[in-house]
């Protein structure tokens, strides 16, 4: 059985809210991805945090992570993030440059105002090569906020039928993982 791990990044809170429901329904660890200079999570300071964001995304800046995620120590990792300037925030590039994927699968999911996941999937596979990364869930941030339990459950229940068609595929194939 796969050992689990839910890390998130929030401000508001939206995306703290869906890793807890995931961590609740799949029993899975979970760890927050602390920034080490905090954002304002003050939802009525929303345009300097936007200012902020493109700030970031545009000067390709790497904000630091101030605490140690234990990435080595798992399998299958769930990955969570608000969309900010219709990508992820600039820590998740500092996630994925500072900790090794290989071998892990990565299970995304984000919430959203306008963009989905905004091309963020696929920028995953892209950042961790060597690591499976399946398709993710994005909620909106109202529905986030509203509780997550149900978007959660559904989207687990098909995630858990790809992830046991992929084993008998591996098993059938002569790998066993």
């Amino acid at each position: 059985m796969a050992k689990e791990l839910v890390i998130y990044f929030s401000v508001y809170g939206t995306a703290k809210i869906v890793a807890q429901e995931i961590a609740r329904q799949t029993g899975a660890d979970i760890r927050e991805i602390v920034p080490e200079v905090a954002y304002d999570g003050d939802q009525e300071n929303y345009p300097a945090l936007f200012k902020l964001s493109q700030k970031e995304y545009e000067n390709n800046v790497r904000p630091k992570i101030k605490n140690e995620l234990p990435i080595a120590d798992y399998d299958r990792i769930y990955i969570g993030y608000p969309m900010w300037y219709k990508t992820f925030p600039m820590i998740m590039y500092t996630l994925f440059e500072q900790y090794d994927f290989a071998g892990k699968t990565i299970i995304p999911f984000n919430t959203y105002i306008a963009s989905g996941d905004g091309g963020t999937y696929q920028t995953i596979r892209e950042l961790a090569p060597k690591a499976t990364v399946l398709t993710g869930l994005p909620v909106e941030m109202y529905d986030a906020e509203d509780g997550a339990a149900d978007v959660v459950s559904k989207w687990l229940l098909a995630l858990n039928e790809v992830l046991h068609e992929t084993a008998l595929t591996d098993f059938e194939g002569g790998d066993v993982h």
